[in-house]
């Protein structure tokens, strides 16, 4: 595994259960190939208890998500506190519950179509850092602890505050960068209970690097500099560096928004989000979910 896959700290969340192991080095562990079915083994053949995980497996499927299957009802209603939320990205309507369980690259477990193309929401944010992770393995960020206003100098980093902003800020979540990007303003991304319109718009900003707060808003600030970085779209950078080698399906997508198209080098491209606030993200599947957390 590539130590730079391991630097980036932000949590990855998946709709598939991966379980993992310790195992000896002479132990080899199960890849499937592209395309192929992916090999199933008994549990009891990898050390697990049977009826364990099937307790597990009944659990997920007892416990799916309370919301209707029509996400775009879901969405709204999920973030009807926030002021000028709207949906401008791709929204697809839900299946059931989906997941596997692997030990050593092998499922042990599954359920549902795990083949079925899904949004999946937050889960979009590792894709983002591991396409972070690579700019810096390939020398387009020479430092996580880089201004990012050194990279990006359009005024998305100006101010006192945003140009003290890093990459490790922004992968962090601890920026606490303050403005507005494909109309939605970072401070009515989830907004305190307390307070209104005035309060939240001339709060006390937070110095870079002191306070972790989940905000859509500045992930997607991520999402737009890495794409000033790289000067390609990122789906593209994602399948040419991960997806394909790692043998995905060729079922998923990474969208943004309908207002997100920028031009680079006379070149128009869509900056993606990190997620399904507002719709897009990564649609994709549990099985390519699943090849992309075994390189983790």
């Amino acid at each position: 595994m590539n130590p730079l896959f391991s630097s980036i700290r932000i949590l990855w969340l998946s709709s598939c259960l991966l379980l993992s192991s310790q195992f000896s080095q002479a132990q080899a562990v199960y890849f499937p190939e592209a395309g192929a079915d992916w090999a199933q083994r008994q549990p009891a053949e990898l050390g697990l208890d049977a009826q364990k995980l099937q307790a597990a497996v009944d659990f997920a499927l007892a416990n799916e998500y309370s919301g209707p299957r029509d996400l775009r009802m879901a969405i709204l209603k999920g973030f009807e506190r926030e002021p000028y939320h709207e949906i401008i990205g791709p929204v697809k309507k839900r299946g059931g519950p989906a997941g596997m369980i692997l030990k050593n690259g092998y499922v042990v477990a599954k359920w549902g179509d795990t083949r079925r193309v899904d949004m999946t929401f937050s889960v979009t944010k590792s894709y983002l850092s591991t396409v972070a992770g690579l700019a810096l393995q390939q020398g387009l960020i020479a430092s996580v602890h880089d201004p990012v206003a050194s990279y990006v100098w359009d005024g998305t980093f100006e101010g006192a505050h945003n140009s003290l902003i890093s990459w490790d800020h922004l992968l962090t979540q601890s920026s606490d960068w303050s403005g507005q990007l494909w109309g939605g303003y970072d401070w009515a991304d989830r907004p305190p209970r307390q307070g209104g319109l005035d309060e939240w718009r001339a709060r006390r900003l937070n110095p870079p690097g002191t306070v972790f707060e989940y905000n859509d808003v500045r992930v997607n600030v991520l999402a737009y500099s890495l794409l000033q970085v790289w000067r390609k779209p990122l789906p593209q950078v994602l399948k040419e560096n991960i997806m394909d080698p790692i043998g995905a399906s060729t079922t998923w997508r990474w969208y943004g928004y309908e207002n997100s198209w920028v031009t680079l080098d006379g070149l128009r491209m869509q900056s993606v989000s990190g997620g399904g606030h507002s719709g897009g993200g990564i649609f994709i599947s549990t099985e390519d979910h699943a090849r992309f957390g075994l390189l983790f």
